[in-house]
C-alpha cells in the first residue's frame, strides 16, 4: 500500500428477501385459497396478507425463476467475499415452504439449480476474470445440526463436534473436515457426498423433509504476489429445517424428537433476532443453541447477511406464513458491523508502528509541558493564559521530540574559545574523525552483536539437533530391540504356520482320499441306480401289459355273462313254450346240460384268472413302490455326496490360498529381517565412525547422520505404511475370497435345491398321471358296478320267472295228477322225472349265478375300501409337494439373505478401508491446487510452484 489507510468498520443492515412458492397439489386438492396479495407500484418490495402490509428488500412472486432468486439474494455477495468480507445466506420458513429448493435446487440442472451451485460457479468465474498476481486458497466444510449436535457430513464418524472461539474471538467448529478445492466440479462432488449423509424423512407435508440444519462453509483466502497483501472471507450457506406443527406433519417416534429439536433451535434463533431488534437488551442469548452460536458473527457481527424467508401462500398455512413474515420484519431492523478481514504486511505494520510512535512522542511532549505547568501551579506560581498549553496549537505545531544523543553534557563552543584557526580546524577535523570512528565502532558493535546472536542461534540449533539425534538414536535402539522381539515372535509364528500347513496337508490328503472313496461310492450307486431304473422300467411295462390283459379279461367276462343271461332267457322261453309237450326230447336236454357245464367251467376259469391277475397286480405295485423308495434314497445320497464334494473343493481352494499367504508372509518377514540386519550393521559402523572422529567432525557427522537417519526413518515409515496397507489389502482380499467361497457354496446349494424342485415337479407330474389312471380305473369300476347292478336286475328277473315256472309246474302237475287215468301213470311219471331233472339243473345254475353275484359284490366292496386309501395317499403326496415347495422358497430367501449379507460385508470392509485411509491421510498436510486470475479455464496456464488457488486460472482436471 502506497498510502496509509485505517480499516474502519461500517454498519450494514441485514437484507431480507421474501419468496412465495406456488400452491402444491395437496393444497389444491384440499381447496386452499391464495391469500397473499402483492400491491402494485411498490417495486416488488411489499406484500399484504390479512390486510397487513410487510416491506422487505425484495419480494419474489411464485412465478419467479431460480436465476431471478439468485440475482436478488446472492449475486452481490460474491464480490464482497472476494474483497475480504464475511457473508451469510440462509433460508428460513416452515416445513415444505421451498427452503432446500431455494438453497440447493437440482445441482446439475442449469435452470433448476439453487443459490449454492450458482454462487460456487460465480465465485470461480470472478476468480478467473481477476488479475494474474492474485493467488487464492479455497476450502469448504459441510456439516449439519441434528438433534442439537453438530455432525460432519464429510466424515459421518464425527457426530458431536464442539463450537470454539479463536484468539480473535471468532466462532468456528472444531474438528470439522475441510476440503481444498480448485474447481466447481470438486465443490459439487463435496456437496453430493454431504447430501448423501444428511438426515431427511417423509412427512404428511413433504416427501423430502429436512430433519436437520445444514451449513455449507466456503473459506476464501487470497494473496497479492506483488505486495504480499492478504485477504480472507468466509461465506456461510445455511439451509434451515422448517418449523413444524405435529398435527399437520403427522410425525411420531424419532420424527417427533427431531421436530422438537428443530422447533427448539428455531425458537432460540427467533429469541436472538428479537433481542438484537430490541436494542435495549444487554445480553444476546447466542449460547442457547448450536445454531445461534454458529451464526453469531452473521447476526449482529462481522458479516454481510441475507435472509431468504420462504412462505406458503395457501390459507391452510396462514398462521405459519404470518409468523415467518414477522420474523423477517424483525430481522430487517438488525445492523451488522462489517470490516475487511485483512492480514497486514511487514511494511504496513512498520508504517503503522511509526505512526503510533509519532503519536506517542506528541503525547509525551504534551505530558511534559502539562507536568511543568502543574508544578508551577503547585509551587504557588501563577501561569498566564499565554503560557498555558493550547491543545489545538500543540496538535498542529508539536513535532517529534529531539533525539537525545549519548554524548557528554559539556558542549565545546569553538566560536567563543581562545584557540587559533589552525588548531580550531585540527580540532574540527579530529572531532569529525572521532565521530566517524564512533559511527564505525557502533556499526562494528552492531555487526558483532548480530553475529553473536546468529552464533547463539546456531549453537541452540546444533544442541537441539544433537538432542534430537540422541532421542532418535534411543528410539532407534528401542525400536531395534522391539523389531528383534517381533522378529523372534514372527519366527515362532512362522514355525506355527508351518506346523499348521503340515497339518493342513495331512488333512488335505485325508479329505482327498475321502473324496476319492465318495466318488467311487457315487459311481457304484449310480450304476445300481441305473440297474434299478431299468428294472423299474421293465416292471412298469409288465404291469401295463397285465393291466391291459386284465381289462381284456374283464371285457370277456362281461360279454360271457351277457351271453349266458341271454341263453338263460332263451332257455326259459323254450321251457315255457314246451310245457305242454308230453314227450321231451332226450337229445336236446343233453345239449342244454352240456352247455351249462361248459358255461360253469368257463366262469370258474375266468374267476381264477381274475384272482391271479389281482394278486399279480398287487405284487407289482409293491415292487414299484419299493423301487421308487430306493430311487429317492439313492437320489438323496447322491445330492449329499455332491454337496460334500463341493465343500471339499472349496476347502481345498481356501487351504491353497492360506498356503500362498503363509509363503508371502514368510518372504516378507525374511526381507524385513535382512533389512533390519543391514540397519544394525550401518548403525554399528556409524557408532565406530563417531568414536574415531574428532569433535568438529563429530558434529558434522552427527548432523549428516541425523539427516540421513531422519530420511531413513521417513523412508522406513513409508515402507512400513505401504507394507501395512498391502497386508490389510491381502487380509481384505482373503475375507472377500472367503465370502466368495461361501457365496459359491450357497449358489451350489441353491442349484441343488433347484434340481430337487425339478425332481419333485417330475414326481408330482408322475403322481398326477397315476392319479388320472386311478381316476380312469375308478370310472371303469363304476361302470362295472353299474353293469353288475344290471346283471343283478336280470338275475332277479330270471329268478322271478323261474319261481313262476315252478308255480306253473306245480299247478300243472296237480291238474295232471287229477285228470290222468290209470293207464297214463307211467307216462306221467316219466314226464315228472324229466321235469325234476330240468329243475335241479336250473337250480344248480341259479346257485352258480348267485355265487358269481356274491363274488362281484365282494370285489366291489374291496374297491370301495381301497378308494379312500388311494385318496389319502394322493392328499399326502400333494402336501409333501407343497412342503417341498415352501422349503425351496425358504431356501431361496435364505440364499438371498446370505447374498445381501455378503454384499453388506463387502461394503462394510470397503468403508472401513476408506475410513482408515482418510484417518491416515488426515494427519498429513493438505496442499491445494494453484489457481490464478487472468486465465480462462479453457486456456493453458503457466506452471505454479506455490500451493494455492490463483485467480484467473482454472484447473485442468478436478481434484481426485
Amino acid at each position: 500500500m502506497s498510502e496509509e489507510k485505517d480499516i474502519i468498520p461500517d454498519e450494514d443492515s441485514i437484507r431480507v428477501i421474501c419468496r412465495f412458492r406456488p400452491l402444491n397439489d395437496t393444497e389444491e386438492k384440499t381447496g386452499s385459497k391464495f391469500i397473499v396479495k402483492f400491491p402494485s407500484g411498490t417495486d416488488d418490495q411489499c406484500v399484504s396478507i390479512g390486510g397487513k402490509v410487510y416491506v422487505f428488500d425484495k419480494v419474489l412472486k411464485p412465478n419467479v425463476t431460480q436465476t431471478q432468486v439468485y440475482d436478488a439474494a446472492a449475486k452481490s455477495i460474491v464480490k464482497d467475499v472476494l474483497c475480504g468480507y464475511n457473508g451469510t445466506i440462509f433460508a428460513y420458513g416452515q416445513t415444505s415452504s421451498g427452503k432446500t429448493h431455494t438453497m440447493e435446487g437440482v445441482i446439475n440442472d442449469p435452470v433448476k439449480q439453487g443459490i449454492i451451485p450458482r454462487i460456487v460457479n460465480d465465485i470461480f468465474n470472478h476468480i478467473y476474470s481477476m488479475e494474474e498476481n492474485l493467488e487464492f486458497h479455497i476450502k469448504v466444510s459441510y456439516f449439519e445440526i441434528y438433534l442439537d449436535k453438530i455432525r460432519d457430513l464429510l466424515d459421518p464418524s464425527k457426530v458431536n463436534l464442539a463450537v470454539h472461539e479463536d484468539k480473535d474471538r471468532v466462532v468456528y467448529v472444531k474438528g470439522a473436515t475441510e476440503r481444498f478445492v480448485s474447481s466447481p466440479e470438486e465443490v459439487f462432488e463435496v456437496i453430493e457426498e454431504g447430501k448423501s449423509n444428511r438426515h431427511v424423512a417423509v412427512t404428511n407435508m413433504n416427501e423430502h423433509s429436512s430433519r436437520s440444519h445444514s451449513v455449507f462453509l466456503i473459506n476464501v483466502k487470497q494473496e497479492n504476489l506483488e505486495n504480499q497483501k492478504k485477504l480472507s472471507g468466509k461465506l456461510y450457506l445455511v439451509d434451515l429445517a422448517g418449523s413444524e406443527k405435529v398435527g399437520k406433519t403427522g410425525v411420531e417416534g424419532m420424527g417427533l424428537e427431531e421436530a422438537k429439536n428443530i422447533n427448539k433451535s428455531l425458537s432460540a434463533l427467533g429469541n436472538v433476532i428479537a433481542a438484537l431488534a430490541d436494542g435495549n437488551k444487554s445480553h444476546i442469548p447466542y449460547r442457547d443453541s448450536k445454531l445461534t452460536r454458529i451464526l453469531q458473527e452473521s447476526l449482529g457481527g462481522n458479516a454481510k447477511t441475507t435472509i431468504v424467508i420462504c412462505a406458503s401462500p395457501a390459507s391452510f398455512n396462514e398462521a405459519e406464513t404470518k409468523s415467518t413474515l414477522d420474523f423477517g420484519k424483525r430481522a430487517k431492523t438488525i445492523k451488522n458491523v462489517v470490516a475487511v478481514n485483512e492480514e497486514l504486511t511487514a511494511d504496513e505494520w512498520k508504517k503503522r508502528y511509526e505512526k503510533e510512535k509519532e503519536k506517542n512522542s506528541k503525547c509525551k511532549v504534551k505530558i511534559e509541558k502539562l507536568e511543568e505547568e502543574l508544578k508551577r501551579w503547585r509551587a504557588g506560581q501563577t501561569v498566564s493564559a499565554e503560557e498555558q498549553l493550547n491543545f489545538a496549537e500543540m496538535d498542529e505545531s508539536v513535532t517529534a521530540p529531539p533525539v537525545k544523543l549519548d554524548k557528554p553534557s559539556a558542549v565545546l563552543d569553538l566560536g567563543t574559545s581562545q584557540i587559533s584557526l589552525e588548531e580550531r580546524n585540527k580540532l574540527q577535523e579530529e572531532r569529525e574523525r572521532m565521530y566517524q570512528m564512533l559511527d564505525e565502532k557502533d556499526d562494528e558493535i552492531q555487526e558483532q552483536s548480530q553475529l553473536v546472536e546468529k552464533l547463539k542461534e546456531q549453537m541452540m540449533e546444533q544442541e537441539e539437533l544433537i538432542a534430537a539425534t540422541r532421542r532418535d538414536y534411543e528410539a532407534l535402539t528401542k525400536e531395534m530391540t522391539k523389531i528383534q522381539g517381533e522378529n523372534e515372535s514372527a519366527k515362532e509364528e512362522v514355525k506355527e504356520v508351518l506346523q499348521a500347513l503340515e497339518e493342513l496337508a495331512v488333512n488335505y490328503d485325508q479329505k482327498s482320499q475321502e473324496a476319492e472313496t465318495k466318488s467311487r461310492e457315487y459311481n457304484t450307486i449310480s450304476d445300481e441306480l441305473s440297474q434299478k431304473q431299468s428294472q423299474l422300467n421293465s416292471a412298469q411295462s409288465e404291469l401295463q401289459t397285465c393291466k391291459e390283459a386284465q381289462q381284456n379279461q374283464k371285457k370277456r367276462t362281461s360279454e360271457m355273462l351277457r351271453s349266458l343271461l341271454t341263453d338263460l332267457g332263451e332257455v326259459g322261453t323254450v321251457i315255457a313254450k314246451n310245457q305242454d309237450l308230453k314227450k321231451p326230447e332226450p337229445n336236446n336236454e343233453g345239449k342244454v346240460e352240456e352247455e351249462f357245464t361248459v358255461a360253469r367251467l368257463f366262469v370258474s376259469k375266468m374267476k381264477s384268472e381274475a384272482k391271479n391277475l389281482v394278486s399279480r397286480a398287487g405284487t407289482l405295485e409293491q415292487l414299484q413302490a419299493e423301487a421308487n423308495r430306493k430311487c429317492e434314497e439313492m437320489d438323496k445320497d447322491l445330492s449329499e455326496c455332491r454337496l460334500t464334494i463341493v465343500q471339499h473343493e472349496a476347502k481345498m481352494k481356501s487351504l491353497n490360498e492360506t498356503i500362498k499367504e503363509g509363503e508371502t508372509k514368510k518372504r516378507q518377514l525374511e526381507e524385513s529381517l535382512d533389512a533390519l540386519q543391514e540397519e544394525v550393521t550401518q548403525l554399528k559402523a556409524a557408532e565406530q565412525m563417531h568414536a574415531v572422529a574428532s569433535e568438529e567432525q563429530q558434529k558434522e557427522a552427527n548432523i549428516k547422520e541425523a539427516l540421513e537417519e531422519q530420511l531413513a526413518q521417513h523412508r522406513e515409515q513409508h515402507q512400513k505404511q505401504v507394507a501395512q496397507l498391502r497386508n490389510e489389502i491381502t487380509e481384505k482380499q482373503s475375507v472377500i475370497d472367503e465370502l466368495k467361497d461361501s457365496n459359491q457354496a450357497l449358489t451350489l446349494a441353491s442349484e441343488q435345491l433347484q434340481r430337487d424342485h425339478e425332481k419333485l415337479k417330475e414326481e408330482e407330474q408322475e403322481k398326477s398321471r397315476r392319479l388320472q389312471e386311478m381316476i380312469a380305473l375308478n370310472e371303469r369300476r363304476e361302470q362295472a358296478r353299474q353293469d353288475l347292478k344290471g346283471l343283478e336286475e336280470t338275475v332277479a328277473k330270471e329268478l322271478q320267472t323261474l319261481h313262476n315256472l315252478r308255480k306253473l309246474f306245480v299247478q300243472d302237475l296237480q291238474s295232471r295228477v287229477k285228470k290222468s287215468a290209470a293207464g297214463e301213470e307211467n307216462e306221467d311219471a316219466g314226464g315228472s322225472l324229466a321235469q325234476k331233472q330240468k329243475i335241479s339243473f336250473l337250480e344248480n345254475n341259479l346257485d352258480q349265478l348267485t355265487k358269481v353275484h356274491k363274488q362281484l359284490v365282494r370285489d366291489n366292496a374291496d374297491l370301495r375300501c381301497e378308494l379312500p386309501k388311494l385318496e389319502k395317499r394322493l392328499r399326502a403326496t400333494m402336501e409333501r409337494v407343497k412342503a417341498l415347495e415352501t422349503a425351496l422358497k425358504e431356501a431361496k430367501e435364505g440364499a438371498m439373505r446370505d447374498r445381501k449379507r455378503y454384499q453388506y460385508e463387502v461394503d462394510r470392509i470397503k468403508e472401513a478401508v476408506r475410513q482408515k485411509n482418510l484417518q491416515r491421510r488426515g494427519h498429513a498436510a493438505q496442499i491445494a491446487k494453484p489457481i490464478r486470475a487472468g486465465h480462462h479455464p479453457g486456456l493453458g496456464a503457466p506452471p505454479v510452484v506455490r500451493p494455492g488457488i490463483k485467480s484467473g486460472q482454472a484447473p485442468s482436471a478436478p481434484k481426485q
